[in-house]
């Protein structure tokens, strides 16, 4: 939980009210209880994993592994510009004083400890990160019920808005539940700690826990948004909201904001460091496949976290818009490529998973481009350029309907086209047709027990009857691809 908590539960109060708020709040935290439910199935089909694309390497291929991967790898890029743009948004706000020098000492500081320690550092630095969060809690609701002060006319006036029902609140029931719960899964930090749970039962504890503590600090964190109306600083739907929180904070004595903005610098440094190392992570398995010193991985997160800084310091970009941007890519990519945990969709091959995503991609650009009668409006749409703010716009809306239901969509074309070719090709060439034969494999949802079961020769037995031969490296590959 970074310092972007701060500014984009408030954000979203302040458009959407309390209803708007509570969604956000629920979407956002108990998919976590979703890692314990896959990541058994996950750590099942790839036991030496210990990130999500370890398993997509033995599911679909080195393909497709390097696809997933560039795209968790872009994810985690963008939340490191969210981090760095809301920590300078915090300073700002608090302070008045420019906040270059505060994030350049952040990633360097942050940088220099995590290429010397690793996640081990990172996983030391989260437990200081629940105090903080804590004492940042406990400090923020003793200064907002000692200095904030609700003018009763405003809150009268504006009940309605700020804790009635309303459409926007529900559109984003489902925009983001569905952003949040696949982009989760871009999120190597978490695979991380989902591989590195002890047992099953631990990890569904331990998911369990964190999904309710961080529902309801999310709650507090975002209830400035509503506040900040109440007391006549900001309107609804201001287009400063997500800086609610601070914006109040300052009206505090001067200890109470200097405690708040240290906490805030710590909050955001304890999750850069996790993304970092999951970046390196991430770098080191799937392009490297571990045979290279996991130095030149830091190494090349750090010309990675150069750019990150860079456009923090230079766009100033919306940290919800930028969560959105990686959500939308999320939603597009993961439901189709999940399919494959499922064990009767075994036939399913990485050419699938990687036009199914991209075609969804493809498909919202299409549609922005009817809907708002623009090419350029439609690519405005993949960034979210417009937010999804508005209940009269349902342009956001519609595309995280088609990214998620156009992927699996085209991705079950993809096979189906692809599977018809290859009987053609084997009715023409007379060689066995194997499309449909499910590969004995543990990636694939066999159970170790009965692959311990099977000895060599009858593997080698079945494997001559389906016509195969030994076969080049870039063969194999190809055949795990189509």
């Amino acid at each position: 939980m970074g310092c972007g908590i701060l500014t984009t539960y408030a954000q979203v109060a302040n458009i959407a009210g309390i209803q708007g708020l509570l969604v956000y709040a629920i979407t956002a935290c108990l998919p976590i209880i979703l890692f314990a439910f896959f990541g058994p199935m996950i750590r099942r089909r790839c036991p030496d994993g210990f990130v999500l694309t370890e398993w997509c390497y033995h599911r679909f291929g080195i393909i497709t592994c390097l696809y997933l991967s560039a795209f968790t790898i872009l994810t985690m890029f963008l939340f490191m510009v969210s981090e760095l743009t809301a920590i300078d948004q915090a300073i700002n706000s608090l302070t008045g004083l420019d906040a270059t020098p505060c994030i350049v000492v952040e990633c360097v500081v942050t940088t220099i400890y995590t290429f010397l320690g690793g996640f081990k550092v990172s996983f030391t630095t989260d437990t200081f990160q629940a105090a903080f969060v804590l004492v940042l809690l406990v400090i923020g609701t003793i200064g907002y019920a000692l200095n904030v002060h609700i003018d009763p006319a405003i809150k009268h006036a504006t009940e309605s808005e700020m804790l009635g029902s309303n459409k926007l609140g529900w559109m984003l029931l489902y925009i983001l539940l569905v952003a949040i719960v696949t982009n989760d899964a871009f999120m190597s930090g978490f695979w991380l700690r989902t591989f590195a749970a002890k047992t099953d039962k631990d990890l569904l504890i331990a998911c369990s826990i964190a999904s309710f503590v961080c529902t309801v600090i999310s709650t507090l964190a975002g209830l400035p948004g509503i506040l900040a109306v109440w007391t006549g600083d900001m309107q609804v739907g201001d287009a400063n909201g997500y800086i609610a929180f601070y914006v109040l904070c300052a009206k505090m004595q001067n200890w109470v904001i200097g405690a708040i903005l240290i906490f805030a610098v710590a909050l955001s440094t304890c999750t850069f460091d996790s993304l970092l190392s999951a970046t390196t992570s991430s770098i080191s398995n799937d392009f490297f496949r571990n045979r290279v010193p996991i130095i030149w991985a830091r190494v090349i997160v750090i010309v990675i976290m150069v750019p990150s800084l860079v456009v923090a310091i230079e766009a100033s970009a919306n940290v919800l818009q930028i969560y959105f941007i990686a959500d939308l890519v999320s939603s597009s990519i993961i439901p189709i490529m999940f399919l494959g945990l499922w064990n009767k969709m075994y036939f399913l091959k990485g050419l699938d998973i990687i036009v199914g995503g991209m075609g969804a991609l493809l498909a919202v650009f299409v549609f922005g481009t009817i809907y708002y009668g623009s090419a350029e409006e439609g690519g405005k749409l993949l960034l979210i350029w417009n937010g999804i703010y508005s209940a009269d716009d349902w342009g956001g809306f519609g595309a995280f309907v088609i990214a998620p239901f156009m992927g699996i969509i085209l991705g079950f074309l993809s096979a189906g086209i692809r599977i018809g070719i290859l009987r053609l090709y084997s009715n023409y060439t007379g060689k066995p047709f194997t499309a449909l034969v499910r590969p004995r494999k543990l990636a694939f949802g066999v159970p170790q027990e009965e692959l311990d079961e099977e000895s060599d020769d009858a593997v080698t037995t079945e494997r001559l009857s389906l016509g195969e031969t030994k076969t080049s490296k870039s063969a194999k590959i190809l055949e795990s691809f189509i």
